[in-house]
């Protein structure tokens, strides 16, 4: 049914899909948050056959998982004074941002290495605005877009 070209998209009300659409998400879900281990037990669980599960998986994904936006990782170089990494932290919880991981070196000459992911999707700034706290925020020496 698709034609060539890029695909196209619709944001559709989930009791206006087919119940089968409905089914698949549910089984992802269930893969994605361990509730099943395969599959076969995932399309069990919803009542749906695995070759429909394949059929349909890449085609359909809740609107949620569209909206969380990408994950960004900051490698952040600090001086090494108290209080530094806490204000970082809270440019970060002040934008919205969901942080997922934090990673500090120990310092050396003054300097702390910190690498920070976020994702994004609760943000209230956009990326860019959220670099330019970041690189204005006291004691931070150096502000690193490495991923996303």
């Amino acid at each position: 049914m698709r034609t060539t070209g890029e695909p196209k998209y619709f944001l559709v009300e989930a009791d206006m899909l087919p119940e089968i659409f409905v089914k698949v998400a549910k089984a992802k879900e269930l893969l994605e948050t361990g509730e099943a281990a395969t599959v076969a037990e995932a399309a069990g669980a919803v009542d749906i056959s695995r070759s429909a599960f394949y059929k349909y998986k890449d085609a359909i994904t809740p609107f949620q998982d569209l909206e969380r936006g990408r994950i960004i990782t900051f490698h952040i170089t600090l001086r090494d004074k108290m209080g530094v990494l806490s204000s970082v932290l809270s440019v970060f919880s002040a934008s919205g941002a969901n942080i997922l991981t934090i990673n500090q070196s120990i310092p050396i000459s003054g300097i702390a290495l910190v690498t920070v992911s976020v994702e994004t999707a609760g943000m209230q700034v956009t990326s860019e605005e959220l670099l330019h706290e970041l690189q204005g925020t006291g004691g931070v020496k150096k502000v690193d877009v490495i991923a996303g």
